[in-house]
């Protein structure tokens, strides 16, 4: 390999391990915390996006999810993020819909905003 190949594979390596670095594992609590962040959030798209509520009440459902995260998930945003990315890719639009009705109010009880 050239020295140019070798600074390419170095240069690709890096980014991956410190992504990899970055990565947290959420169990417990957290992980219900994220769930419940995730499907308020999902949801709030969702009806907005089908005009069932309004932009407004959209922005009130995605603050109540960034609260919840910011009160009862460790970790940095980028975490956060990244952990809001596999539980998302984890249910389709119409699973999210059903959590949001099954688990909303236990949510909103068990990781309070204020």
């Amino acid at each position: 390999m050239n020295r140019f190949g070798g600074l390419i594979a170095l240069l690709v390596a890096v980014p991956c391990t410190a992504a990899f670095a970055s990565q947290k594992n959420y169990e417990g609590t957290e992980a219900e915390a994220l769930r419940c962040a995730n499907t308020v959030a999902l949801t709030a798209v969702v009806l907005a996006g089908s005009d069932r509520i309004s932009d407004v009440e959209k922005e009130v459902m995605l603050g109540i999810s960034f609260l919840m995260l910011e009160s009862h998930v460790s970790g940095t945003w980028r975490q956060k993020k990244a952990a809001l990315d596999v539980m998302r890719d984890r249910r389709d639009e119409e699973e999210t819909l059903d959590d949001f009705e099954q688990i909303a109010q236990r949510c909103l009880r068990q990781f309070p905003i204020n």
